[in-house]
């Protein structure tokens, strides 16, 4: 071999072998080492013989070669490594680390069992490991570079001891190397080594990928001062070189066998423990199963080592060993790897689970007594993984550590220590950003009745911190510490309700996506539904959990119980008895002493001295429950002294004898029961109880001096046991036992805590823990912990583990977090507050405003409207701009973080947006000071014109950024006053004076808002359109009621947040119907409530904004029957109806028609608002408004009429009621005469079909009904076709419109009303014709007939209406019924085919007119009658003639009655003839009286009656008339019966006027009246004689022209009697006394003169000639029937007197030619 290369052979292993074994001869002494000499020779010799085997060798060391040759092959090695020379150690360790790093050895590694030889490469391995205590720097190196290598190579599986081996000796190379970069070196391999073997132990196999260990994360905890930049490059490179240069030896598999026992294999647990060095440990793990995988063994014992190796504690010789502390933190370092490194295996795994509670926790339980900082750091840092990761496995155990490691030292506040209380907070702030461990801790502990409330505690402790300590206390940190604890404290504040925010926001984003999702996925969904990770991600939480626990309600009720429950607790403590009642009357324990026992018993948090005092009361319930808890106690088996400290454990006896007396008693008895052989009687058990507790106190209490001696213990107890002694062996061995070993509580401290800390540790049962952890505190010695302490932990840790509420609960419904904030929203809101305000550091400040964001937005998200509104008030007054003068940077922040509140919480801050938009209109109100802008009240000082004309002459104020002149600016001095949040206005301390350097300090600030510009503030209303439905309404409440305040100050008004509606109005037009319709409510009862103010100006500026808003409004077209527009112009309207300015109004109505008349195209529903306004402007009060609305009518509907029914039909109506009021207007009759030309032109408009179609087919339909309910016109009717709802309103409006007092006006309204009916009554159908017949014509003539005309008599006097007409009635009677009756008559006949089912209706209008007590009304009903039968003629029927004269004679009867009552008035009148003397005639004449004078009175009674009888007279003539005129019209088609009416109608008159002629004291008084008056009588006898004249023309009509008719009417008889009546009234007149007595009346006065009597009978000498020709011309056999009737009147009219010639002329002719022949007959 000449050369190195040729070295070693061909085989791979040879190539490696053969330089290094030669480099070892170069280097070797000869003589010192020729055996290694001559192995080398011989192994390169050997080497070149070697080739590799191509098939794979089991069980051999070097792959390639058969086991004997790589045995022989590696000789020389271990050889080398074995000599003390570093020169020979190098190239060996060299070849070893290469040999290691390119896979070629192979196998697994481990420690024989029994005598068997080691195998090479345990010999090889232990032999580098022996090396490394050379104490050689670079040996050490190569060392860890070989171990570290071997570690790493997956084609080797060192196991077991040799494992723990290597783990050693890089341990003790770190420990004891003086060299800085050996130890970090040392460090970082131990750490690889750890990263690898739990790789494999979590996939179970040798093919693994790792990466290299950082080596700036080793260093982050602990060897700062080796933290050199090109230490740690070194140390980095080292480390890459050992982990890189085994990665291309995956392809080099192990051989099968062995391949397949290193991965997959089982090893027998060993029966014999391994043997270590003394004081390693065992090796073994004797709990673990029977057979397991070697990889996972492996893991598993060296993580039990590890545990071990933390746990080593100083010796009482050496208690300051510096070198095994390092061990102690290498060891929690290389536990703090392995945990960041466990992955999910290991909470799957029940043996790792196991060791990291049976060992691990253990570990942090005795470390924790030390006060090392590298200690402490550490235990938190492991803490912090063991919570991430095994948080659902550890429940018990994170409840101890927790308070243990974390709340003691957060919440001592006084006298903390800095480092340890700011790893604390550190470690705090780590736990924040994991929001499901925040969560996780809240259910699980705060939750759970037995564990304690650690989340409170938490932010409890945080907020103390962040608060400092209270003032007047003394604190051991510096101002400089304190104020990092509290930046920190707020830091982590921050950070828990940021994390409760992304948990919310993860949880809803989580129940959005399942919503998304199909059922086919709910199931998976459901398995899946918590989340997997590393590092702080969620953990997959294998648990025992019930959907019912995990509810939100479940755990609230849980939560409510702890809560009542502690407070019992607590009460307990203070007053047990009364605690007791609490807990029983609240449910949360049994009433029966077992049950009171118990909670005593395991009721952790109770105190001691308490139990000791209720157990000790003489109370019947308290005595019960002493005997409860005694029996419970299991004494058997058990020695006195081991039973009495058992029994004491749980109580502290109370000091009164008594108390103790009847304890003892009964733990007496108790003993004795269980063990019934230990005493004669129970009384020997009390006494020696009782001597035992004397013991104990004198033996172990410092008070006393003279100590009892055993001696005197055994002589103080003689006889006790029934007179006998007990054995003094067994009193000696129970003296021993009491004196080495003091009885107490198995929780007492023997560290005083405070007495607020103490309190609130023992209730929540964690005293005994912070006594270990305060145990020699002050003592800066890594001290083991007490032993006894530690073994009453774990068996805490046993029994909560084995309770069913140690379930850990995962918990993913977010009504959950409604109760997490409950707890901590106010403290938080404290410490953010307090911080805000007393701090100007900047990271404090900024962190407290960070977190008012995010429990805003957690607050308003939950809903929690208390809670949000306080975070979001607290913000806003934080912002200063009520009080700019005293604002600082952190003051703009809180602007800064009210804006970004809006921005991003917009959606759910409903009522807080008050508080928002109120600051953004102070920060408006300071920019515009800055900028010297005019304030907004200017602009309600002028009229519009004005304001734009100063606009632009002035700029305003100057800028006060620029020039110092604010103090002329008066707004300017009230902002620098200040004021209070709350105040609506600024500067409300008007009395305050303004310095010059408050004003400049206001001017510097207000350059502070500039960081703020107006792009931010207009966002907020930008964004607007992107807030969900119900916050834009809550968004435009809040915008409304601040607009509300700024618009209602009286000293300074302001238009910004007015201009902002009209801005969010404009931007959310586009928003769905239901959403628009919500805003537009609010938007609109706020423009009305501002539109009706007090401020002229303010209204003012209001309508014209709404004008502005209108105008967009109307750009957006309106599809039909949509009612936007209307709801959106609805204020003007309301405005208009009830504002009392007359500005106001005229503006809207200007507005209104400014908007129609520029938009007329667009408005659609609108048409209805605007109508409505101008329809009140009609009606208004202002003739300049009335003319100016009607200015716009008249061209709306000359000019837009087509737009007006474009879409909605109903807006027609509302024009026609518009027009109908302008009709009323009073101011001008030329505005109604015109709007009742517009009412025909709308009335044109329909008729010419533009808005409806008609089919003339529906005439006759009988499907649309004549209604009596009336609508909002007031109209009887309805109609499926839109005639009805056109016509009706126009038509209806028009014959309401007759009945105005203006002569002109109700004569057009009559006009034109029956010229529309008949111009286009063509075009209604039958119903509809029978509609407007009852609500448009019929009611037009309800003011005639004599119903309504009535005389209105109180006790015989007349009221001033019924004396004295009106005299606009008057002129509308006499004038206007005349045509309306000829309208009327006309309207019927032209369209008699449709309405004839109207005849009586018109019929009793007519008749109406007839009975009318007017003469003219009653001519005018007289000549329309004649004229509706002559022109209707024969179209009657029978049915309908009937109809016509029964209502005649309805009318003739309707008379009588009124008629009647005013003749009965004339019965208590008397009339005297002196009557002129007391009446002055001038007066009369002047128709004037007196009202003093009672008989002036009764003659204008008598006058009004006398007139009355006249025209009462004058309308029965002429229905008389009316009947004969038609009866001789219409006498050949006249049926019997109509006949028959006739008659009738005929002889009520006749008998009638008989009656009043009849009446002989009504005359005297009426001629006496008359006489007086010098009137003309009243003209009865004409009236009778033309009644009695007309009767019997009739009736001889009918006997002359109808025989037959007249036959079967039976006329003839009537006829003859009626004759006989008028004869005998004849012969009455005449004075004739003959005749029947009974048919003449009695007269009670005498004519005064004979020429009275005789006009009268010369009135009546017609009629009784008439009477006489009728006898006379009767049939000859018919007179021969009636004579014997009248001839007695007949002879009496012979002897009567006469006052003429004719009537004895024709009684001559009927005697001669009548009477004659029948007596001739005879």
């Amino acid at each position: 071999m000449s050369t190195s290369q040729a070295l070693g052979g061909t085989s791979r292993a040879g190539r490696i072998i053969g330089p290094s074994l030669d480099k070892i001869i170069k280097n070797v002494a000869w003589r010192k080492h020729t055996q290694l000499v001559a192995a080398c020779k011989s192994v390169l010799d050997k080497l070149e013989t070697l080739k590799d085997s191509p098939d794979p060798i089991p069980d051999t060391p070097i792959f390639g070669f058969v086991p004997a040759d790589a045995e022989f092959v590696l000789q020389p090695l271990i050889l080398a490594v074995d000599s003390t020379s570093a020169k020979v150690i190098e190239p060996a360790l060299d070849c070893a680390f290469k040999l290691f790093s390119h896979g070629l050895f192979q196998g697994e590694i481990d420690r024989p069992e029994g005598d068997v030889t080691p195998s090479v490469l345990h010999r090889l391995i232990d032999s580098i490991c022996n090396c490394a205590g050379l104490a050689e720097d670079g040996i050490e190196l190569a060392v860890l570079r070989v171990l570290g290598s071997a570690v790493r190579t997956p084609c080797v599986l060192i196991r077991g001891d040799c494992l723990i081996h290597i783990v050693k000796t890089c341990y003790n190379a770190y420990v004891g190397s003086k060299n800085s970069t050996n130890q970090i070196c040392a460090k970082v391999v131990l750490a690889q080594i750890l990263i690898i073997v739990y790789a494999r132990v979590e996939e179970d196999s040798m093919e693994v990928k790792v990466r290299a260990v950082t080596v700036g994360e080793l260093l982050e905890v602990s060897d700062k001062s080796l933290n050199d930049w090109s230490l740690v490059q070194f140390v980095q490179n080292f480390i890459d070189d050992i982990v890189e240069s085994s990665q291309g030896v995956s392809n080099l598999k192990l051989n099968h066998s062995a391949s397949l026992e290193s991965r997959n294999g089982h090893v027998a647990v060993p029966t014999e423990e391994g043997k270590g060095e003394p004081g390693d440990g065992e090796l073994v793990d004797r709990g673990r199963s029977s057979s397991g995988s070697k990889i996972r063994e492996d893991g598993f014992l060296l993580f039990k080592n590890l545990c071990k190796f933390s746990m080593k504690f100083p010796t009482q010789d050496n208690p300051e060993d510096q070198v095994l502390l390092r061990g102690k933190i290498l060891s929690l370092e290389l536990l703090k790897v392995a945990m960041d490194h466990a992955s999910s295996f290991w909470r799957t795994d029940d043996r790792f689970l196991s060791a990291i509670k049976q060992y691990l926790c253990l570990s942090l339980l005795k470390n924790s007594a030390l006060s090392v900082m590298t200690v402490f750091h550490l235990l938190c840092s492991i803490f912090m993984s063991l919570l991430s990761k095994f948080r659902s496995e550890l429940k018990a155990e994170v409840g101890v550590f927790f308070p243990m490691l974390i709340l003691r030292v957060l919440e001592n506040v006084l006298q903390p220590s800095f480092m340890q209380k700011m790893t604390v907070l550190n470690l705090l702030e780590r736990i924040s950003q994991d929001s499901q461990i925040i969560i996780d801790i809240f259910v699980n502990y705060d939750c759970d009745v037995d564990s304690p409330n650690i989340f409170e505690r938490t932010v409890n402790g945080l907020v103390k911190t962040a608060l400092g300590p209270p003032p007047g206390s003394t604190t051991t940190l510096s101002p400089a510490q304190d104020m990092a604890l509290r930046v920190e404290s707020i830091k982590c504040l921050v950070g828990i309700i940021k994390s409760m925010g992304a948990w919310m926001d993860q949880q809803l984003q989580a129940t959005d996506l399942c919503m998304l999702k199909s059922p086919e996925s709910d199931s998976s969904a459901e398995s899946h539904s918590l989340l997997n990770g590393e590092e702080g991600a969620a953990v997959d939480y294998e648990l025992e959990t019930s959907s019912e626990l995990s509810e939100a309600a479940t755990l609230e009720q849980r939560r409510a119980f702890k809560i009542e429950f502690q407070k019992g607790i607590s009460l307990f403590n203070r007053k047990p008895s009364k605690g007791i009642e609490f807990l029983i009357s609240a449910k949360k324990i049994g009433g029966s002493p077992e049950e009171i026992a118990s909670f005593l018993k395991n009721t952790s948090g109770l105190n001691e001295t308490m139990i000791g005092d209720y157990l000790g009361e003489r109370e019947e319930l308290s005595l019960k429950v002493m005997h409860a808890y005694v029996d419970s106690f299991n004494f058997e088996g058990k020695d006195f002294g081991e039973a009495i400290r058992f029994f004491l454990r749980g109580f502290k006896l109370p000091g009164e004898a008594q108390k103790i007396d009847r304890i003892m008693e009964k733990f007496a008895e108790r003993y004795c029961k269980c063990n019934p052989n230990s005493f004669t009687s129970a009384d020997t058990a009390y006494v020696l109880g009782y001597s035992v507790i004397l013991l104990n106190t004198d033996a172990h209490n410092s008070m006393v001096k003279d100590k009892m001696s055993k001696a005197g213990f055994i002589r103080n107890n003689r006889g006790i046991d029934d007179g006998k002694d007990l054995p003094e062996e067994h009193l000696g061995a129970l003296y021993d036992q009491i004196v080495k070993n003091e009885i107490k509580m198995s929780a007492d401290c023997s560290a005083p805590e405070s007495k607020q800390e103490n309190s609130f540790n023992k209730l929540l049962g964690l005293d005994g823990l912070f006594n270990l952890v305060n145990w020699k505190q002050t003592e800066e010695k890594p001290l083991g912990a007490n032993g006894v302490l530690i073994k009453h932990i774990q068996e805490q840790f046993k029994a909560k583990s084995s309770k069913s509420e140690c379930i850990f609960y995962a918990v993913t419904d977010i009504a959950i977090l409604r109760f997490v904030v409950e707890v901590c929203w106010a403290p938080m809101l404290a410490a953010f507050s307090v911080t805000l305000d007393q701090s100007d550091d900047k990271t404090a400040t900024v962190q407290c405003l960070q977190g008012f964001r995010h429990a805003v937005h957690v607050t308003a998200v939950m809903g929690m409207q208390t809670q949000r509104d306080a975070f979001v008030t607290s913000v806003a007054k934080f912002t200063f701009l009520h009080c700019a003068a005293d604002m600082k940077q952190k003051n703009v922040d809180a602007v800064k973080a009210i804006i970004s509140i809006a921005i991003e919480d917009g959606n759910y801050l409903q009522e807080a947006w008050e508080h928002i938009l109120t600051c953004l209109s102070r920060f408006e109100h300071l920019q515009l000071l800055g900028e010297g802008a005019p304030p907004d009240a200017s602009f309600f000082m002028v009229s519009q014109s004005e304001t734009e004309e100063k606009t632009q002459k002035s700029a305003g104020f100057p800028s006060l950024k620029k020039k110092g002149n604010a103090l002329q600016n008066p707004a300017v001095m009230a902002v620098v006053r200040g004021g209070s949040y709350d105040s609506a206005t600024l500067g409300n301390k008007a009395s305050a004076l303004v310095t010059p350097d408050q004003i400049n300090q206001f001017i510097s600030n207000l350059n502070l808002l500039d960081q703020i510009g107006s792009f931010e503030l207009n966002h907020i209303f930008a964004h607007s359109q992107r807030l969900n439905s119900e916050a834009i309404i809550a968004f435009v409440k809040a915008l409304s009621k601040v607009s509300m305040a700024e618009l209602q100050s009286r000293t300074d008004p302001r238009v910004f947040s007015l201009t902002k509606i009209v801005e969010i109005a404009h931007y959310n037009m586009s928003r769905i119907r239901l959403v628009w319709s919500r805003i537009w409510s609010v938007l609109s009862d706020f423009f009305v409530a501002v539109g009706l103010s007090e401020n002229l100006s303010v209204a003012i500026f209001v309508m014209d904004s709404l004008r502005q808003l209108a105008m967009k409004f109307l750009e957006r077209e309106e599809l039909a029957n949509y009612n936007f527009q209307n709801e959106f112009l609805r204020p003007f309207v309301i405005v208009m109806q009830k504002s009392n300015s007359a500005e106001i109004r005229e503006l809207i109505v200007r507005c209104v028609s400014q908007m129609v008349l520029s938009r007329v195209s667009n408005v659609k529903s609108g048409w209805k608002s605007v109508f409505m306004v101008f329809t009140t402007a009609a009606a208004d009060e202002r003739k300049n408004i009335v003319l100016l609305a009607f200015e716009t009518m008249e061209k709306i509907v000359r000019d837009y009429f087509p737009y007006i029914t474009e879409t909605e039909n109903i807006t027609f109506t509302d024009c026609v009621k518009c027009l109908i009021t302008f009709t009323s207007s009073r101011f001008n009759s030329d505005v109604s005469l015109n709007a009742i030309a517009f009412l025909r032109f709308c009335a044109v408009k329909l008729a010419e079909g533009g808005l409806i179609c008609y089919d003339k087919s529906k005439e006759g339909d009988s499907s649309i009904p004549v209604m009596n309910g009336d609508d909002s016109c007031g109209l009887p009717f309805t109609d499926k076709d839109d005639q009805v709802y056109f016509w009706v309103p126009l038509l209806t409006g028009l014959s309401k419109l007759t009945s105005d007092p203006r002569q002109t006006i109700r004569r057009s309204a009559l006009e034109v009303l029956f010229n529309i009916l008949k111009d286009h009554g063509h075009i209604f159908s039958r119903p509809f014709w029978l509609g407007v017949f009852k609500s448009v014509i019929l009611p037009i003539y309800s003011h005639t007939g004599g119903k309504e005309e009535m005389l209105n008599v109180h006790d015989g006097r007349f009221s001033a209406d019924s004396k004295s007409p009106q005299p606009e009635e008057s002129a509308w009677n006499s004038e206007t019924f005349t045509e309306a009756a000829q309208y009327l008559v006309d309207l019927f006949v032209s369209f008699f085919d449709l309405v004839h089912s109207q005849l009586p209706s018109v019929v009793s209008v007519l008749t109406g007119f007839v009975s009318s007590p007017v003469q003219s009304l009653a001519s005018a009903g007289v000549s329309a009658l004649l004229r509706l039968a002559g022109d209707l003629g024969n179209r009657l029927s029978e049915e309908e003639w009937e109809i016509f004269f029964l209502h005649l004679k309805e009318a003739v009867a309707s008379t009588l009655p009124g008629f009647l009552r005013v003749l009965r008035t004339m019965d208590d009148i008397e009339v005297s003839d002196d009557s002129l003397t007391h009446t002055d005639m001038e007066l009369f004449s002047d128709h004037g009286y007196t009202n003093d004078d009672l008989e002036d009175d009764s003659l204008q009674t008598a006058a009004y009656v006398v007139s009355r009888v006249k025209g009462h007279i004058a309308v029965q003539l002429l229905i008389l008339q009316v009947i004969t005129d038609l009866y001789k019209a219409q006498k050949q088609s006249l049926s019997a019966s109509n006949i028959t009416v006739l008659a009738e109608i005929f002889s009520s008159v006749s008998s009638h006027a008989h009656k009043l002629n009849s009446e002989t004291i009504l005359q005297a008084k009426l001629r006496k009246v008359c006489s007086i008056l010098e009137i003309p009588d009243p003209p009865m006898v004409h009236f009778e004689n033309e009644s009695y004249q007309s009767y019997i023309n009739f009736l001889r009509s009918i006997l002359t022209d109808n025989p037959s008719l007249s036959e079967i009417m039976n006329i003839e008889p009537k006829l003859v009697a009626e004759c006989e009546q008028i004869l005998q009234i004849y012969l009455n007149c005449a004075g004739s006394i003959k005749g029947k007595p009974g048919n003449q009346p009695v007269p009670h006065w005498r004519l005064p003169l004979g020429s009275g009597r005789k006009e009268e009978l010369a009135a009546r000498t017609s009629l009784a000639v008439l009477a006489l020709e009728v006898l006379g011309g009767l049939e000859r056999d018919s007179f021969r029937r009636y004579v014997s009737r009248f001839f007695p009147l007949l002879v009496n009219l012979v002897q009567s007197e006469h006052s003429s010639g004719e009537v004895q002329h024709v009684l001559g002719n009927i005697f001669q030619s009548c009477i004659g022949p029948i007596i001739l007959d005879l």
